[in-house]
């Protein structure tokens, strides 16, 4: 990766460390997920600057394919299982909230 595209993806990981601070100061969200955040633009940052030795890694494990494209192939795999994540809490939410509905629902008929 040239060095201005390096640049450039630090920047802008700068910057989304920087939104997730202000988000932490806000109470947007936890610290727990502040930290979660941190880790991970933190671990992105690294993969910046060490692409050219995660490029040899790869090789020398016998992939054919670029350091960027193993990073992307990761990220797609995390966003899927995030996704199959989010579909479970979605699927107990309404459970709950039709559990919630149905009592409510029962203690007014009475």
């Amino acid at each position: 990766m040239p060095l201005l595209q390096q640049a450039v993806a630090l920047i802008i990981i700068i910057c989304f460390l920087f939104r997730a601070a202000v988000q932490k100061k806000k109470n947007e969200i936890s610290a727990t997920e502040f930290r979660l955040w941190l880790a991970f633009w933190l671990l992105a940052a690294l993969a910046v600057i060490f692409l050219k030795r995660i490029d040899q890694m790869l090789q020398a494990l016998g992939f054919s394919l670029s350091g960027i494209s193993f990073l992307f192939y990761l990220g797609v795999i995390a966003l899927f299982y995030l996704v199959f994540r989010l579909r479970l809490s979605l699927a107990k939410l309404d459970r709950q909230l039709t559990e919630i509905a149905r009592q409510i629902a029962l203690q007014h008929k009475k």
